[in-house]
């Protein structure tokens, strides 16, 4: 027998039936949208949470740090902060902010233009040691980047480049993971039809990279642009192997780790200070670029 699900052709034994799943279903529905609101407010809180505690302690001193490490509301002791790291004449926000944004813009969009172009060379065109140059790439990603460190420090130093910007930036051509995460997106959403048809009405290849694969790649080179840029301004280990000679070149991470050099001398609402400085560019950046990786995101559910 079989029964049709319908409320106008249902039995009357199998709509009394229907009717009271109905209910049980939008509790059901209710209480999972209730759980899973729940649980992305929880972890907004989490991961705002730590950034609202170092904005609120750069408000505050080193007595009140110490006796209540968290706080949630602040305090009045901010111009006291920022007096106390301005007195510090190797402190200089302005310069470490110039210094920090000439080695991050250039380091990203080396990162960002090279890496997209090497991916597109691995995926449009078919030539012989292809996949063991991709090999070669994956190998690299397993090396450290401290393991190389003394030995680019020296080279550096024989080529009279230390106490330069170049070699914070340069290197930013050869970056392994974006090359294979620019590959990834790339195989399926960059279309070879188009790419022939261009090649057909005569247009060069670096002409095709520019007016074809770059605009298609947005939402992966804003995704990497953001994390390019996050690593390249937070860097400590290279720019203090660099730069320490020259103070002028140094950058807000060196200058933050100054700050923290003598912890019983030093205010720790400075610290804070310090930290937040540094932190807000990223912000900026984020939300510069978030629209583009919303873009791919939805990108990417229409084409699955």
């Amino acid at each position: 027998m079989t029964l049709i699900m319908d409320n106008n052709n249902a039995t009357p034994e199998v709509a009394p039936m229907m009717e009271e799943s109905r209910p049980k279903k939008k509790k059901k529905a209710i209480v999972f949208k209730i759980i899973a609101y729940a649980v992305c407010i929880f972890l907004t809180i989490l991961s705002i949470f730590p950034f609202w505690i170092m904005f609120i302690n750069a408000t505050r001193n080193s007595p009140e740090i110490t006796s209540h490490g968290v706080a949630l509301l602040p305090s009045n002791h901010l111009t006291e902060n920022i007096d106390y790291i301005t007195k510090d004449g190797d402190f200089n926000a302005m310069r470490g902010f110039i210094n920090s944004l000439i080695i991050a813009v250039g380091s990203t969009l080396c990162t960002i233009y090279f890496s997209t172009m090497t991916a597109y060379a691995l995926v449009a065109y078919e030539w012989k040691l292809k996949n063991a140059f991709f090999t070669f790439i994956m190998a690299i990603l397993m090396i450290p980047a401290q393991l190389t460190g003394i030995g680019f420090y020296k080279f550096m130093y024989k080529i009279n480049l230390v106490g330069s910007f170049i070699p914070l930036i340069l290197p930013s051509i050869a970056a392994a993971g974006t090359v294979f995460f620019m590959r990834q997106y790339m195989k399926p959403s960059l279309p070879m039809e188009i790419l022939q048809s261009a090649r057909i009405d005569g247009a060069g290849e670096i002409r095709i990279f520019h007016t074809i694969v770059l605009p298609l790649m947005k939402p992966a080179m804003a995704t990497q642009a953001i994390f390019a840029f996050v690593t390249s301004w937070n860097q400590l280990f290279m720019p203090q192997m660099l730069l320490l000679r020259d103070k002028t070149k140094y950058t807000m991470p060196m200058m933050v780790s100054l700050l923290r050099g003598d912890i019983y001398k030093t205010e720790y609402g400075a610290i804070y200070v310090g930290l937040a400085m540094t932190v807000l560019p990223l912000f900026v950046v984020y939300f510069l670029l978030s629209k583009y990786i919303i873009a791919g995101v939805a990108l990417g559910g229409v084409k699955g």
